[in-house]
């Protein structure tokens, strides 16, 4: 259970006896393990030894300090499931490391009363490297996903537990050390002109402040209130996932996939400009997926063919794989901005996915800290900023749509996490001149708890998904005196209904009881890549006569 995990209050805890006790007492014939996972939950487990349970499974890789637990749970009498082959992220374990972790829990839990297992399920990696032929060798002998962290399970608990092991077991362990050896020492992972570019920064934040910024933007850009605007994709329709597919098949040429593209944002900038948005966005109808398609132009990152694993629901992801020292070696975005700007006289955002949000949707390596993976993200991204502004594009959005799914599950760690995460957001943006708008975008989220975080990445503008709160979530923007300027979404992209032009203007009026007009965006509240063209087209409409409306009647 995540729950037990978390550092709850001794009103809380005090409930975790009594019903763990009537569970016990409820059947007696069934063996009751207690299973906690991804932190460590030393004052549920010091509860629950003194309960009629069997067992309590701990995780020790991500819960190092369960070690705390441990005598304790010896004096108990219980049986102990130890997690150490780690069953959240993809790389190959280091047997040695396991037996000498093992060890050190065996020096309080006798073996007998010591189980061996993952740390959690294996629903989160995916299904076997059998169906990965198109990995570079090398780097699939680092690898180990939810079938091969089964058979070091079977091979860690052999030679713990002094089994005898075949001549195939034991030519494993040893390809295991030597494999484990090869990467620590790849060229493929280490980058010394991008360990020493990070080292020799200097600039890790904007040099001038948002109240000065903000008076140049809005001149530069010649906005006043409400300003229309779309978080960044619109739909990605069948053809458009073909041309793609062939393209990478090879089956088209080059000439021939971008055609497709050209004609795509063609279409879609001229929707843009014929209903009256403000800031249009090129459709994105060149990415596959947000953080996918940065990876594959970025040093560092691996792709699968069929590594799936289960993001919520029936909602399965394909998350690229960070092996290496990042570097962008050329621009990912550009030309296809600039392509887009070419073709309209208005504004066109420059369409990014911000460092954190790339590094929480990808299978990290685990030999250097996350925060210093981030940064490496973070400086690809500043220089991308830098060549869109370079360029002509001077609004840019960085999303950081997976900012809060990052968050630790302890509250003494989440201030750690924030100041990086925070820092190296403002590192990807450090480059931007004061006359270039950044914003960005936050999914899913409650926003009571991290506003003062939110202030602190300076965004320009920030837009949120707040469609199913009314103007709930919007609340706390004005509690604290939020400067920057919002974006809440006023129509949920998650469904095909149509809202209609009323239901909409009400959005905007409640929307401007929290809020002074000058402060607002108006926009869906998230991308339109899943949507259809129908309802996308009818649903903008709407949003754009909602504010001509709402204009309208300021003026009378």
């Amino acid at each position: 259970m995540i729950s037990l995990v978390y550092r709850w209050s001794n009103k809380i805890l005090s409930l975790i006896k009594p019903v763990y006790d009537e569970l016990s007492n409820a059947v007696t014939n069934i063996k009751i393990v207690v299973a906690s996972y991804f932190e460590h939950s030393n004052e549920a487990s010091k509860i629950l030894v003194n309960t009629p349970i069997w067992a309590l499974a701990l995780d020790f890789i991500y819960g190092e300090k369960n070690i705390e637990s441990l005598d304790f749970i010896k004096n108990s009498n219980k049986t102990l499931i130890a997690g150490v082959i780690d069953g959240r992220n993809i790389w190959k374990s280091d047997f040695k490391k396991k037996i000498d972790l093992l060890e050190k829990i065996s020096k309080h839990i006798n073996k007998d009363k010591l189980i061996i297992s993952t740390t959690c399920s294996l629903l989160h990696v995916p299904f076997s490297l059998k169906y990965e032929d198109h990995l570079s060798k090398e780097i699939k002998s680092w690898l180990a996903f939810a079938c091969e962290k089964l058979n070091e399970l079977s091979l860690v608990s052999k030679d713990f537990f002094d089994i005898q092991l075949n001549l195939d077991e034991i030519s494993i362990i040893k390809r295991n050390l030597e494999d484990n050896i090869q990467r620590k020492t790849s060229s493929k992972i280490h980058n010394l002109e991008i360990q020493n570019e990070i080292k020799n920064l200097k600039l890790f934040e904007r040099a001038d402040k948002f109240n000065d910024r903000i008076k140049i933007q809005r001149e530069f850009f010649n906005y006043d209130y409400l300003t229309t605007t779309t978080i960044g994709s619109f739909p990605q329709t069948p053809e458009i996932r073909e041309n793609r597919k062939k393209f990478k098949e090879n089956s088209i040429s080059k000439e021939e996939y971008e055609k497709e593209i050209k004609n795509y944002i063609d279409d879609c900038i001229l929707f843009q400009e014929e209903i009256g948005l403000d800031v249009l966005v090129h459709g994105e109808p060149e990415r596959n997926d947000m953080v996918e398609y940065f990876g594959e132009m970025l040093d560092g990152f691996a792709f699968t063919q069929n590594a799936w694993v289960q993001s919520y629901g029936s909602r399965c992801v394909k998350p690229p794989l960070i092996y290496g020292d990042i570097n962008r070696a050329n621009p990912m975005t550009v030309d296809w901005i600039k392509y887009a700007q070419g073709k309209t006289s208005k504004v066109v955002k420059g369409m990014l996915t911000g460092p954190i949000t790339i590094l929480n949707w990808s299978f990290v390596r685990d030999d250097i800290k996350r925060s210093e993976v981030a940064k490496q993200i973070a400086l690809a991204i500043a220089k991308e900023v830098d060549d869109l502004q370079k360029h002509g594009i001077k609004m840019i959005q960085v999303d950081e749509a997976a900012f809060k799914e990052g968050y630790p599950l302890r509250i003494e760690n989440i201030k750690e996490y924030e100041r990086w995460a925070v820092d190296n957001f403002k590192l990807s943006v450090s480059l931007a001149a004061i006359d270039t708008q950044i914003h960005t975008h936050m999914c899913y989220s409650e926003f009571n708890d991290i506003i003062k975080t939110i202030e602190e990445m300076d965004a320009d503008v920030i837009s949120i998904e707040t469609a199913r709160s009314g103007n709930r979530l919007l609340r706390i923007f004005k509690e604290v005196a939020y400067k920057q300027e919002v974006g809440p979404g006023i129509y949920d992209i998650h469904s095909p209904r149509i809202p209609s032009v009323e239901e909409m203007v009400n959005q905007i009026k409640a929307l401007l009881e929290v809020l002074p007009k000058e402060q607002l965006w108006i926009n869906p509240d998230c991308g339109l890549k899943t949507r259809k063209w129908p309802e996308v087209k009818q649903s903008l409409i709407n949003m754009v006569e909602a504010v001509n409306i709402i204009k309208k009647a300021e003026k009378h």
